[in-house]
Parts: C-alpha cells; sequence; structure tokens
C-alpha cells in the first residue's frame, strides 16, 4: 500500500521561527509541503490529506494577515468534504475559530506537560507527556469540536470534529531533544518535572497517518 499523500501546509510568518514547520513535514513520510502564508494552495483533488502548522502569528491578527481568512474559508471545505485534517498549535487555534468557537491571547507556556488523552486513535500508544509551546489557547471550542485531551492548565487541549475526520492538537507532537536548546532561547523552555525521555508524541503523526491510509475516519 502507497503512503497517503498528506499535504502541509506550512503557517509561520516568521522565517526565524520555521524551524516547527520543518520538523512537523518531516515528521510526515513524503509529506508535499506548501507555504500557505505566502499565497500557496492546495489542490484538493491531489492530496488524501492536509495538515495545517503552528505559527506564531495569533488568529486574531486575521486583518493583518489576510491569509488566514482564507485558510478559516478552507477548514470549512476540508469539513464539508470529509478530508482528513489534524491541526498544530495555531492550526488547533484556527480551526476552532473558523467553525465558531473562541481564542484568546495568554502567558507563554514553553515546558513538558502532562495531559489525560480520550480514548482516541490519534493518541494510539503517545505517552501522555507532551510538548507544549504556546501563548493563545481556544478557551471555547466550536460547538462541532468535541474536547479529547485535557491539562490541569487549559480544558480544551486537543479537539476532534464530531463527524469530519478533523483533528487538532494545541501540543507540538513534532518537537523533541534536538530542539531545547532552540526553545529555550525563543520561550525560555522547561523540562519541568519530566523529561523528553518520556516524550513519543511524534506517534501522533504516524496515527494520523495510518489512519488515513486506513481509511479508519
Amino acid at each position: 500500500m502507497s503512503s497517503p499523500r498528506v499535504v502541509v501546509c506550512r503557517n509561520e510568518v516568521d522565517p526565524a521561527h520555521a524551524y516547527h514547520c520543518d520538523a512537523l513535514a518531516a515528521s510526515i513520510p513524503d509529506a508535499v509541503e506548501l507555504d500557505y502564508a505566502a499565497g500557496e494552495r492546495p489542490d484538493l483533488g491531489e492530496l488524501d490529506a492536509v495538515v495545517l502548522t503552528g505559527s506564531t502569528a495569533g488568529v486574531y491578527e486575521a486583518d493583518e494577515y489576510p491569509w488566514m481568512h482564507s485558510q478559516m474559508a478552507l477548514v470549512e471545505t476540508l469539513v464539508e468534504h470529509e478530508i482528513p485534517t489534524l491541526a498544530v498549535c495555531f492550526g488547533h487555534q484556527l480551526v476552532n475559530a473558523a467553525l465558531g468557537g473562541r481564542v484568546e491571547a495568554d502567558e507563554t507556556t514553553a515546558r513538558l506537560v502532562d495531559v489525560d488523552f480520550a480514548d482516541d486513535p490519534l493518541f494510539d500508544g503517545v505517552s501522555p507527556v507532551v510538548p507544549a509551546v504556546h501563548g493563545d489557547k481556544v478557551v471555547e471550542p466550536a460547538p462541532e469540536m468535541e474536547v479529547i485531551a485535557t491539562t490541569d492548565y487549559y480544558d480544551a487541549f486537543a479537539t476532534r470534529h464530531r463527524s469530519a475526520p478533523l483533528w487538532s492538537t494545541q501540543f507540538h507532537p513534532e518537537f523533541t531533544a534536538a530542539h531545547r536548546d532552540r526553545l529555550d532561547a525563543d520561550y525560555g523552555w522547561s523540562d519541568g518535572e519530566y523529561s523528553f525521555a518520556d516524550v513519543n508524541a511524534g506517534r501522533v503523526y504516524a496515527n494520523f497517518t495510518r489512519i488515513v491510509a486506513d481509511g479508519d475516519c
């Protein structure tokens, strides 16, 4: 069986912080990358699934970054056509905002966090310690998005659409110990009481790819 055609929509507006997009794309074998923030758009007839990356921009800055309006419309189209989609960090916030939820700015979190996962195939075999780097939160999930992960500081840490194959995570599954120094320099990273030895969050991408390949959506 061939690998599914997964398009990674890069949303980073600051090239100096694009390393998270690089790490995400490298986590998905044969992923096709396009720079959504720079104006590139996916051909929905030429893909099997979509991944929306993080960004240092906030969804409340859509008037400054008009491409966000386009991506919100894309989310509605992906849901309508039931195209499997995974949205990470900023992507998590954008899909919830696009579908009627609410996002607010908050203090920066940059650490390993303990998370309570629901029973969802996206999290099969994933350790409940994950890397989180964000300054905004989904404070009210969209009506059609159900919460599938929580933490002690964030109720809607991951969500899933009630009928369409759309998942979103606030955490960054792509971050590993190799990124620690950069995360510390950029955000004041802390492992806290945990260690990257406790982390295998990258399995989220393998699980998503398997779900798409199996048609188990």
